[in-house]
């Protein structure tokens, strides 16, 4: 590694404990685990470990000291530090603890905790928000690409007769290509696209014949019951991935490079929003079946809002677990006009759409009349999402997170959870592990922000919520 020139020589890794975000103190993550803590300080980074800090993911005090920390008590670990990281925001009392002109780097969600931000200001700290921080240029896997053009091919003839408007996309299976082909589709705005399970029968499909296409990976779709050929009989569309991926896969790629030079912005650089949406739609379906016992979950009526990261990870659930249709809706199909028809019947809603922050508090996708009027009592809505009362959710009667402390509520006989953030059921040690190894890239590698404030890369200045203020 190249030798760094750091001005945050002296970092704080802080216990996690009560703060807005986290009551209870239920956040037992830590931002760094102790081998990541060795990666920062053999670049020549002072690291300061509050005791117990890691213990709630397993990680002893004992392994932070083998790599190179300096353990501190929680009287002394916010003292005279240049950079003080942790996983969620910080609580009221820490903010007085803090130096002036010091960096605060966290989960901050800013615009959700306003009180807390002010204070921030009025105490002149720096705060980088993890979650604002972006690939810049964008990085797109040869995967990713190759997604995108065979599902471009898929819709060419569609696009072209201007006819994409009467299409319902069907996509057969589930992988990371078919995934990044459903949020092509998506952006294509089709009447409707589904995600099928691999096992559907011809018998069971809703629709076919010349306005439907069926999309699929022979690579990883054995067809069992003769699907395909039946489809073809139907008179519907069919297109292989994998076949495309034979034919010209490869020219595909270099022509998508060569005509499309990387955006300035790209995906979030710090993030579980996949393992987020696993989650939340796995806690979902466990209320599902809860709620209502006598019902078979692989025939439920289920609606996914979005096709981004969160959104891919809770099709991936809910997949896994042996639905065999996923209704994926885009913005089309969540105008006013449209969307009461796909809440009709349903058993399961997951809300993996971010609103921009114009039209939150102005615009629902799921509100409450839709409780009162259209979702069957007795259905789970689950937000990914998340706001508060001054950066509302795109459910309405979601106010704020729910918690640990309070998982879910009931609203006009409807059970919603928005757990978002929270790897509920699981996964605190997996997800800390990775959150810590992208945080410390994003520290001494790529990004290099422990170079300090003045040279910041684009996709980390867009993060810096607060300040600069000197040090």
């Amino acid at each position: 590694m190249e030798k760094l020139s750091i001005v945050f020589k002296d970092i704080a890794l802080v216990k996690e404990i009560e703060s807005p975000e986290n009551p209870g103190g239920l956040e037992k993550r830590v931002a760094l685990t102790p081998e990541d803590v060795g990666r920062l300080t053999t670049a020549g980074v002072n690291v300061f470990v509050e005791y117990g800090a890691g213990l709630g993911v397993d990680f002893e005090d004992d392994e932070y000291l083998e790599n190179g920390a300096v353990m501190q008590r929680a009287d002394e670990i916010y003292k005279d530090k240049d950079m003080i990281i942790k996983f969620k925001g910080p609580s009221l009392a820490s903010i007085s603890e803090m130096k002036t002109g010091c960096t605060l780097f966290c989960m901050a969600h800013f615009h959700s905790f306003p009180d807390r931000a002010k204070m921030l200001e009025d105490s002149q700290i720096n705060v980088i928000a993890m979650e604002e921080i972006q690939e810049s240029p964008k990085v797109q896997t040869d995967e990713q690409i190759l997604a995108r053009a065979a599902m471009a091919e898929a819709l060419k003839e569609f696009i072209e007769e201007q006819t994409i408007g009467d299409l319902k996309v069907f996509v057969i299976g589930r992988n990371e290509k078919l995934a990044g082909a459903v949020r092509r589709a998506g952006n294509r705005d089709p009447r409707s696209l589904n995600m099928l399970h691999k096992d559907v029968k011809f018998e069971e499909l809703q629709e076919t014949g010349s306005e439907t296409l069926y999309f699929y990976d022979s690579e990883s779709f054995d067809d069992p019951h003769g699907l395909r050929e039946r489809l073809k009989e139907a008179g519907s569309h069919l297109f292989d991935l994998h076949g495309f991926e034979l034919e010209r896969g490869d020219v595909a790629i270099a022509d998508y490079r060569e005509t499309h030079p990387p955006m300035e912005f790209g995906l979030r650089r710090i993030q579980c929003l996949h393992e987020t949406g696993q989650a939340g739609a796995r806690y979902g379906i466990k209320l599902l079946r809860e709620n209502k016992p006598d019902l078979d979950v692989r025939e439920a009526k289920v609606v996914v809002l979005g096709y981004g990261n969160v959104a891919r990870g809770a099709m991936h659930e809910i997949y896994d677990q042996g639905f065999k249709n996923i209704n994926v809706l885009g913005r089309t199909h969540t105008t006013k006009e449209n969307i009461d028809s796909w809440l009709q019947d349903v058993d399961l809603v997951v809300n993996g759409a971010e609103l921009p922050r114009s039209l939150r508090g102005i615009t629902y996708l799921v509100s409450n009349d839709h409780l009162k009027r259209v979702i069957p009592k007795g259905s789970v809505v689950i937000d990914l999402v998340g706001g508060s009362e001054t950066n509302r959710s795109a459910v309405e009667s979601v106010l704020s997170c729910t918690f640990l402390t309070e998982p879910h509520f009931i609203k006009e006989e409807v059970t919603i959870s928005a757990l978002w953030g929270w790897p509920m059921l699981g996964m605190m040690r997996e997800s800390a592990i990775k959150y810590s190894s992208q945080i410390t890239d994003v520290l001494i590698e790529r990004e290099k922000v422990v170079e300090g404030l003045d040279s910041l890369t684009a996709g980390v200045r867009r993060a810096l919520v607060c300040g600069p203020f000197k040090q």
